[in-house]
């Protein structure tokens, strides 16, 4: 399921940025995305995940938006506004859930917008989407 097809056809493992600050929370949904195949790389802060961004070049970013440091909509900005990572697709999540919330995240360059707490089948689907894969 976490699979993408490289150019030359072979199967080669996703590679996830997770920014999240929530220690239980990180540790959670980096387990669930492990279990299911993915290579996982992980931030704490949005200064770190734009950092990881582009050292790490992941295949998607999950961007929870009340981060430390720099928040999450400063942070995907910076990584849209970057030639050689812009492209990532980047996923929002939290708890927030009102319609200007996700006009917001929106706004900021996420390619899509989910809410805490994670419901993973929503989410992977949301992944997959963007990642171009199927859980079939």
């Amino acid at each position: 399921m976490a699979d993408i097809a490289d150019p030359g056809g072979k199967r080669v493992t996703a590679k996830i940025l997770l920014v999240e600050d929530n220690e239980m929370n990180r540790d959670m949904l980096s387990r669930r995305l492990i279990r299911r195949g993915y290579e996982v790389v992980m931030a704490e802060d949005g200064q770190a995940g734009v950092e990881l961004a582009l050292s790490e070049a992941p295949d998607l970013i999950l961007m929870d938006m009340s981060l430390p440091v720099m928040d999450g909509w400063d942070a995907t900005r910076k990584i849209k506004s970057d030639t050689s990572i812009g492209t990532t697709p980047v996923i929002a999540l939290t708890a927030h859930a009102m319609a200007e919330d996700r006009e917001k995240a929106l706004a900021a360059g996420c390619d899509d917008y989910d809410t805490k707490p994670v419901e993973l089948p929503r989410l992977l689907e949301k992944m997959e989407r963007l990642l171009g894969t199927s859980s079939g």
